[in-house]
């Protein structure tokens, strides 16, 4: 956009100068005209002076031109100083509302703690509730059970509840299994969590494609479940 702003106004500019050339001309040309007045005869005085105001109204046009030009030109100076002050308010309002390595912690009512790390985020447009994370790493541990990791591109993670959702390139890692998936629900409510679409889990002994694997946060028990009732759970051994 702003080669195209530098060719217009290069292109104007260009024009402006033509046309006082072409003032500089008719001028000259007047006054060589005048001149040849002064020394002709009477009957080459009238087309003379019919001659000279032509070239007077040919100067007026063009310098209307030229005035018309340069308002124009202003104008589109001011659309440029509107625009990109907008695109400054809107950069400024989303820098301001965009907050660095964030880290949140919680417990729920079973012992689970929580831990969510990411490289920045920002609230949610719909819900203020709900922030939106980039590149995220999460824990889930607790006394009795072995931790569950959890990293991601992106994520939401809603502040009242703890309740987040991971999703774009999720990776979870629990005992000697690594889940793969492009969508990973936490619910800290129910003490559930489940991974979906294109889920693949891999052990020391075999590689699983499944519909989708649901973990209980109770008891850190996985039921893996088909993509369909009419689908069977794919074992690749190693």
């Amino acid at each position: 956009m702003v080669e195209e702003i530098n060719s217009l106004e290069i292109a104007n500019q260009n024009q402006i100068r033509e046309l006082e050339t072409k003032i500089s001309e008719l001028e000259l040309e007047n006054n060589e005209l005048l001149l040849k007045n002064e020394t002709s005869k009477k009957a080459e005085s009238k087309s003379i002076e019919n001659q000279i105001e032509k070239n007077s109204k040919k100067v007026e046009v063009i310098k209307d031109n030229t005035k018309k030009k340069d308002v124009k030109k202003e104008n589109t100076k001011k659309e440029e100083v509107k625009e990109d002050n907008q695109n400054n308010s809107v950069s400024s309002s989303e820098t301001k509302n965009l907050v660095k390595d964030v880290e949140y912690r919680s417990i729920d009512e079973k012992g689970n703690n929580f831990y969510l790390l990411a490289n920045s985020g920002k609230s949610n447009i719909d819900n203020k509730d709900i922030l939106d994370l980039v590149n995220v790493r999460g824990e889930i541990t607790s006394d009795n059970r072995d931790t569950i990791y959890i990293v991601s591109d992106y994520a939401q993670f809603n502040s009242v509840n703890s309740n987040s959702k991971f999703y774009d390139n999720v990776v979870i890692n629990y005992q000697e299994k690594q889940i793969t998936c492009l969508n990973f629900d936490i619910n800290m409510e129910t003490s559930k969590a489940i991974a979906y679409n294109d889920v693949k889990i891999t052990d020391p002994k075999s590689i699983m494609k499944a519909g989708l694997v649901e973990f209980d946060l109770k008891t850190k028990n996985i039921n893996i479940n088909p993509e369909s009732l009419t689908k069977d759970i794919q074992v690749i051994s190693n």
